[in-house]
């Protein structure tokens, strides 16, 4: 057991720095989304925006696109935001594959010499990520809400953060998803970046897949197999999506995903 809390205190303190400068980042865009959100309303931005969209767009795109052009679709917007979400997802994969890095600069021949339980180096791994996750998450819904209090009414602001810590709680699951994506590829490999660049291709085409047939039905059954299928921000702004349904199809994902790497690294031959 001491063994196992040395080796998490290591990957603390390997990843600190990064994981705390991007706490602060991710609280700052926050605050800027608020802000931008307080600008546009303040101008009628958001009335004009939507006059301007081709009846053609409102037929394709439904709804989504009026949310997203209202004030409480501006704040939202830093949790589903792509640039946001891959960097999320980049950091997820980069704790997932620390395993496969050990495994490549020899690292775990050290580590394993003593008295360790081998289970020890994924669920390490898994702890490591979760709080990583939840401090981004608190970050993130902590810069929201200084913004919201900073810019508008207080009444307001409740109303506009009543939907974030939904939004944030399914970010976070689908963020353990890929991580238990990623743990499982980096519990066969033997190259971080073998690890690294499939599972981060992995969830590339997913997300592109997951877009495309929101407009293309065709491939509407194959999204179902994307995790980013089951993070519907835009529906869960508006009301419409299952969020208890979504993150538990995200959750069972996960829990898989971690219990083939734990299987898959219990029998590798290091």
């Amino acid at each position: 057991m001491k063994g196992g809390w040395a080796l998490l205190q290591h990957s603390i303190r390997r990843t600190r720095t990064v994981i705390l400068a991007m706490g602060g980042l991710l609280a700052a865009f926050q605050i800027l989304f608020a802000l931008a959100a307080e600008s546009f309303q303040d101008f009628d931005t958001f009335d004009r925006l939507t006059n301007l969209i081709p009846d053609v767009v409102r037929q394709l795109l439904g709804p989504s696109i009026v949310t997203i052009l209202s004030f409480r679709g501006i704040v939202c917007l830093g949790y589903f935001h792509v640039a946001i979400v891959a960097v999320l997802v980049g950091m997820v994969l980069a704790i997932a594959t620390e395993p496969a890095a050990e495994i490549e600069n020899r690292f775990l021949d050290l580590v394993l010499a003593h008295p360790l339980a081998r289970h020890w180096v994924i669920t390490r791994s898994i702890l490591l990520m979760a709080g990583a996750i939840g401090f981004a998450m608190a970050a993130m819904l902590l810069g929201t809400w200084a913004g919201l209090r900073w810019l508008v009414s207080a009444e307001t602001a409740r109303e506009t953060f009543r939907i974030i810590p939904t939004l944030s709680l399914n970010l976070a699951v689908l963020l353990l998803c890929w991580g238990a994506i990623g743990l499982a590829l980096a519990a066969m490999a033997r190259r971080r970046s073998v690890a690294g660049v499939i599972s981060g291709l992995t969830a590339m085409a997913s997300y592109v897949i997951d877009v495309i047939s929101q407009v293309w039905r065709p491939l509407r059954p194959v999204a179902k197999f994307s995790p980013f299928h089951y993070y519907n921000s835009l529906n869960l702004i508006v009301g419409t999506a299952d969020a208890q349904r979504d993150m538990l199809v995200l959750a069972c994902t996960a829990a898989a995903g971690f219990l083939v790497a734990y299987l898959l690294f219990s029998r590798r031959n290091l």
